[in-house]
């Protein structure tokens, strides 16, 4: 619990709040996020959380929370959260299921893309007041002409691609999306996507790839992330936490209408 210095005496002491009186965002009826800080109930000390509610093939954006930790629970649907390892440069997915948690650390570059309709998840952090970066803002206030000089691009291909990012986007696709395929799968370039596929996670999926460990390996730790230089991968997981380096996503099975 975070030392406070609350006068818990005074009138103005908070100790229970309604999230849907504090909208974060709203997409549509059925793709919000409502959230919680100490602004709102002010005896939360160093926690909060964001109430987010998801339809298939809806996606939290990538983003970093540059202040806090990450506990993502499945309340109800499923969804898959997925994060960057900087400490191995290993994109890694990670299905969660009523009951089960997803954990991104701070500052990881991560996104949730819901699996089920009526998905119901809640992240929580470890600080007053969640902060983050989203990835559409990245993309839209960095200068294309720098992106396109920086990894050697058309620039006018640059301008093109992200001129419909016009604001923050937090759930994609904006509503207001023309493209018809949906874009799940960023980790499997050569496969042919079809127009409106969705994730068709299982529960109980077995990882594609087991966990690079090996007996008696004792966990690395103190080691700086080294960006773009390769880092020996020897990572501890938990025997009842699969990871996926691929989304688990079948891209050739249509979405049923």
């Amino acid at each position: 619990m975070a030392t406070s210095t609350m006068d818990y005496i005074l009138p103005t002491t908070e100790f229970t709040y309604d999230l849907s009186n504090n909208p974060l965002f709203k997409k549509d009826e059925d793709n919000y996020i409502n959230s919680l800080s100490i602004n709102q109930l002010n005896t939360l000390g160093n926690t909060s959380l964001l109430d987010i509610f998801l339809n298939t093939g809806n996606v939290v954006e990538p983003h970093i929370h540059q202040n806090a930790t990450e506990l993502v629970y499945c309340i109800s649907g499923s969804a898959v959260v997925s994060l960057i390892n900087p400490f191995t440069n290993e994109l890694l997915h990670f299905p969660i299921t009523p009951g089960q948690v997803a954990n991104v650390p701070q500052g990881w570059w991560h996104y949730e893309v819901a699996t089920a309709d009526q998905t119901h998840l809640l992240a929580i952090f470890d600080a007053p007041v969640p902060e983050a970066i989203f990835g559409s803002d990245i993309l839209r206030l960095t200068p294309t002409k720098l992106l396109a000089y920086t990894y050697c691009l058309d620039e006018k291909k640059v301008q093109e691609a992200l001129a419909p990012i016009q604001k923050t986007v937090i759930i994609g696709p904006p509503a207001d999306c023309m493209t018809s395929t949906a874009p799940i799968s960023n980790s499997a370039p050569n496969v042919n996507h079809q127009p409106y596929v969705m994730p068709n996670v299982q529960p109980n999926m077995q990882p594609n790839m087991q966990p690079n460990t090996q007996p008696n390996m004792q966990p690395y730790v103190n080691r700086l992330p080294y960006w773009g230089t390769w880092v020996d991968p020897r990572i501890i997981h938990e025997p009842g936490c699969p990871y996926y380096r691929e989304l688990p996503v079948n891209t050739n099975i249509q979405e049923e209408r």
